[in-house]
């Protein structure tokens, strides 16, 4: 077969995909992902504001600080424990406990028992057992994907998971007040039910490795000691920390500039009726225009940007994501930054499932869970490094500040173009062993 042909029977494949071409497990996956998301987005923050309504914001902030502590903590145990006894038991067990906490946690704030410490207690717990079914749940995806439909999984996945932050932010703003107890009881349901799905019909999905290998505390920091150094992980681990502390930045800097110096202005006027926005204001119609854009388009990205090469998609998403953001750090006009947010918003859409794939075809297969477990810091990172520009920002001119992000963009997309070509040259070594 010629390289046209063969490039034109690839093209015909992936057009081929379909979410109902995908294996079972990722389609249930996909569906008890975004029950889980939901209900995070829902009520995590909820319970901080329980907390903090019981004993006082600096408590709760502690409180919450050891809660994501032990979150972390559990989430590199899960990894490890999957990948010794498999993805299903982990997972199966993970969500049992989100269950068994989300019921002990409406017991715990009902009228027949009321009680903070448990509160603590619970929401600690529950933490823990949705971090521990994490990493399992990420590389499960991975062990049933293929690299041509890889793309299309996480395209489908990253629509999800910005559904779930839509639909999770509305409910539980508006149903906290009088109906908490209602919440933490319908949160137990979900629970029990994806807890039956996932008992009923996810598959083992493990590579075969013969013998089972050590699984002592030992085992586990070797484990991730040999994670730690394999440079070419370290390299995406990077790249996506840059990407998250510039994505994060929405949250800290830019909200912090955008309600100091903002200055109040019309956003819309018709007739006697007028839009007025002050800093805050445009902070959320910000956040609102980058979800619901997410939402209404990443589905359709696969028609608008299907015969978009991946490294041109990976490129050109990076750079127009962080002009987006540039423009966030210095611009003080409405239409602007919302034209901004159309930007990059169109850049995660376009990176986002390409940075996904070239990380599971990258990472051994033989460790998969505990590189995933590894893989979520990037988040941390992000929020650390977000956190510090705060105090960075009192000293730097927003213009300086948005050089800072373009530093960084192109530091990512660098470190990106290397991993790129790792992948090319593993695949025309593997390419040279099949022919041999």
């Amino acid at each position: 077969m010629s390289t046209a042909e063969a490039k034109e029977a690839a093209d015909d494949a992936r057009s081929a995909l379909t979410l109902r071409s995908l294996h079972p497990n990722i389609r249930l996956r996909l569906g008890v992902g975004f029950v889980q998301r939901l209900l995070s987005i829902m009520l995590m923050p909820l319970l901080v504001i329980h907390l903090a309504g019981l004993y006082g914001a600096a408590v709760a902030g502690a409180l919450t600080v050891c809660v994501a502590a032990a979150g972390i903590a559990a989430n590199f145990l899960g990894g490890h424990l999957a990948d010794v006894h498999g993805r299903r038991p982990v997972m199966v067990a993970g969500e049992l406990g989100a269950t068994v906490t989300f019921a002990l946690l409406a017991l715990a704030n009902s009228p027949w028992w009321s009680s903070g410490p448990a509160t603590f207690g619970l929401f600690l717990l529950n933490t823990c057992c949705s971090q521990l079914a994490t990493p399992a749940a990420d590389a499960m995806m991975v062990d049933v994907s293929t690299p041509e439909n890889r793309p299309l999984v996480y395209t489908i996945n990253y629509w999800s998971i910005n559904l779930a932050f839509t639909v999770g932010a509305l409910l539980g703003g508006f149903l906290y007040d009088g109906h908490f107890l209602q919440l933490l009881t319908g949160a137990a349901v979900l629970c029990l039910l994806t807890t039956a799905v996932m008992w009923r019909w996810i598959s083992e999905t493990a590579p075969a490795t013969g013998a089972p290998g050590p699984s002592g505390p030992a085992a586990m920091v070797r484990g991730y000691l040999a994670v730690a150094r394999d440079r070419i992980f370290l390299r995406q681990l990077a790249a996506a920390a840059l990407i998250a502390a510039v994505e994060m930045q929405i949250g800290y800097y830019i909200a912090v500039r955008l309600a100091d110096e903002f200055p109040r202005q019309t956003l819309l006027s018709l007739g006697s009726f007028g839009l007025d926005v002050d800093g805050t204001a445009i902070l959320g119609v910000l956040r609102a225009v980058n979800a619901a854009l997410v939402v209404a388009l990443i589905l359709a990205a696969k028609t608008l940007l299907g015969r978009v090469g991946e490294r041109t998609r990976l490129y050109g998403g990076i750079v127009v994501f962080t002009v987006g953001y540039m423009i966030w750090a210095v611009s003080n006009s409405g239409w602007v930054l919302i034209a901004a947010a159309v930007l990059l918003t169109v850049g995660e859409i376009a990176s986002v499932p390409v940075r996904q794939a070239l990380l599971a075809d990258l990472i051994d297969p033989g460790a998969r869970t505990k590189y995933m477990a590894a893989y979520a810091l990037n988040a941390r990172v992000g929020l650390l490094v977000a956190a510090l520009c705060v105090t960075l920002g009192a000293f730097v001119p927003a213009v300086g500040m948005s050089l800072l992000y373009a530093t960084a963009g192109v530091a990512a997309l660098l470190l990106y173009r290397s991993l790129l070509g790792v992948r090319a040259t593993r695949e025309a070594e593997t390419n040279l062993v099949k022919a041999a």
